[in-house]
């Protein structure tokens, strides 16, 4: 049985998710940041950038084989949130999905992509007025 290496996963998908356009960080999720935080005191004299795979989450059910992958990105706001995340989706399931039927399966892959802030200046809204 060949095992595939959850942190890589986590890699692939992270540069995978990077890769597109609109898509400013990933934010790390509340137990990569409590670590952080754990570790604060060595980092006293210069903040260091949190690692990209920080921003993702990947579970594997061995039973099924299904595979869960959270992204949490940042985006910028001059790109529609919605095409974002779609094209999050898309890219990160383009990248792990080899990596994931290294073994000859065809595993299970659920992508949940969370946008946890939009950056930059917003387009004004046009409310449309009925005549």
């Amino acid at each position: 049985m060949i095992t595939i290496d959850t942190a890589g996963v986590e890699q692939t998908a992270a540069r995978a998710a990077l890769a597109v356009p609109g898509v400013q960080e990933l934010q790390p999720s509340l137990r990569h940041s409590l670590a952080d935080a754990a570790t604060c005191v060595r980092r006293a004299f210069g903040s260091r950038t949190p690692f990209p795979e920080a921003g993702i989450h990947a579970g594997h059910t061995p039973e099924s084989d299904a595979w869960r992958l959270e992204v949490r990105c940042v985006v910028d706001a001059r790109r529609r949130t919605l095409d974002i995340a779609r094209d999050v989706r898309e890219s990160v399931r383009a990248a792990v999905s080899p990596q994931l039927n290294a073994r000859g399966g065809t595993a299970s892959v659920t992508i949940v992509v969370t946008i946890t802030r939009i950056t930059g200046d917003r387009a004004p809204l046009h409310v449309c007025r009925s005549v």
